[in-house]
C-alpha cells in the first residue's frame, strides 16, 4: 500500500486529538499515562503543534493511504531532545492496528527521517517490546546498524 503525509491543519486538530487518545490508551499499559476524571489521557504539548508557544518547531502528520486518502494513523515530529543538541524526534507515532505490519509505519518513519536531515533522537514507548522491536528495525536498516542506543533512545544522524 503506498502512503503519504499530510501535515494536520488546524481546523483537524480534534480529529488528531482522537487519534492521540487512542495512541496514549493503547500506551498505558506499559507506561504511566493515567486517564484524567474527563476520561481523556493529558498531552499538555497537543496546542503546541497549532500555536506557536516556543521556539520549538512541532510538526504533525496524518498517514493516509495515498490513492484513496483513507486515515491509517499520525506521527508527530518535535525538536525536543534528550541528547543531541540539535535535531528531530518522533514525539508521537501510531498506526491503526488493521494496518500494522503491512509496511505502512516504516514508511511513514522513512518520510521523516527524510524530511527533517540531521540528528534523530527516537524513544520507544516505556515498556513496550513491540515498540522497541519496530523501531530497532527500522532505524538499523535506514541507517544500515549505523546507530545507538542509550537509555531507552534511538540515536542517529542522516
Amino acid at each position: 500500500m503506498e502512503i503519504r503525509l499530510e501535515k494536520v491543519k488546524a481546523e483537524e486538530k480534534e480529529i488528531l486529538h482522537r487519534l492521540l487518545q487512542y495512541s496514549l490508551y493503547e500506551e498505558s499499559g506499559t507506561d504511566q499515562n493515567e486517564m484524567g476524571d474527563d476520561g481523556l489521557f493529558e498531552y499538555q504539548w497537543f496546542d503546541c503543534y497549532f500555536e506557536q508557544q516556543d521556539k520549538m518547531q512541532r510538526d504533525a502528520y496524518f498517514i493516509r493511504e495515498q490513492e484513496t486518502g483513507k486515515l491509517l494513523g499520525f506521527v508527530m515530529v518535535n525538536e525536543y531532545l534528550q541528547k543531541f543538541s540539535e535535531g528531530h524526534s518522533i514525539a508521537e507515532f501510531m498506526v491503526l492496528p488493521k494496518y500494522r505490519r503491512c509496511g505502512i509505519g516504516k514508511k511513514a518513519a522513512v518520510w521523516c527521517f527524510e524530511a527533517y536531515r540531521g540528528n534523530w533522537e527516537v524513544q520507544p514507548s516505556y515498556g513496550s517490546e513491540k515498540a522497541y522491536q519496530f523501531w530497532m528495525s527500522v532505524i538499523g536498516e535506514y541507517t544500515d546498524g549505523e546507530y545507538r542506543f542509550e537509555d531507552g533512545i534511538f540515536l542517529f544522524q542522516n
